[in-house]
């Protein structure tokens, strides 16, 4: 969930705050992921023109809850429902509402969910119907920007690893990096250390450590990063 503003902490006051977690812990934040992803993967039928937003936000929590866990965002820091939505122009933060939508639009779907105690989170844009090649590219630029943050997230390397790869990528192909908002640490809590910028440089900031389980999430834009 992108709620998650970049914080100035100190390098040694971020190390103890991040939670390395054991394989039972991990398999636990698996299980909520995979609600999550299969959330998503549910709700993509329903994306298509007239299709009501408030309506997919009713059926995520429906399914979210028919698998035993609780929409992670509803409640959180006051947020009234279960799906962040956000169309075209907008990045993140969008309260689902009883707009419809229309061909050639982007909507982005931000979902979490909380089993056992452990927490999901996962976002996926989809086109509705069919898109320019403009946004075409956008989606594309985005899923393979993260592909390759993905491929930087392993023991060893370093935070700045990771946005590097997203951020060269991204600027590479003509966009821009959302600055304000970062991925984050997930577990316990939704919303843990540590930050995950999406721009940086390698073999800056926190070491990547076996047991670290975080949310990698390219925010791209056309046009520049303000």
């Amino acid at each position: 969930m992108v709620f998650y503003r970049k914080e100035k902490l100190e390098v040694g006051e971020e190390l103890k705050m991040i939670h390395i977690r054991s394989a039972e812990e991990i398999k636990k934040i698996a299980m909520s992921c995979q609600i999550v992803a299969d959330t998503l993967i549910y709700l993509e039928d329903y994306i298509k023109p007239g299709q009501s937003v408030i309506e997919l936000d009713h059926l995520a929590e429906d399914f979210i809850k028919s698998k035993g866990a609780r929409p992670a965002f509803k409640g959180y820091m006051g947020f009234p429902s279960t799906l962040c939505i956000s169309i075209d122009d907008a990045v993140v933060h969008g309260i689902p509402s009883n707009e419809l939508l229309k061909e050639g639009q982007i909507i982005g779907i931000d979902c979490g969910a909380e089993l056992s105690g452990y927490y999901g989170d996962h976002a996926r844009s989809f086109a509705v119907s069919k898109i320019s090649a403009e946004k075409k590219k956008l989606l594309d630029v985005t899923e393979e920007s993260l592909k390759r943050g993905i491929k930087m997230a392993k023991p060893g390397n370093y935070v700045g690893d990771i946005g590097h790869a997203i951020q060269t990528y991204a600027e590479e192909n003509g966009f821009s990096i959302v600055r304000e908002l970062v991925g984050h640490g997930i577990g316990t809590s939704l919303h843990e250390e540590p930050q995950i910028p999406n721009y940086g440089s390698s073999k800056q900031g926190i070491k990547l450590k076996k047991g670290m389980c975080i949310a990698i999430e390219p925010m791209v834009n056309y046009g520049k990063k303000e």
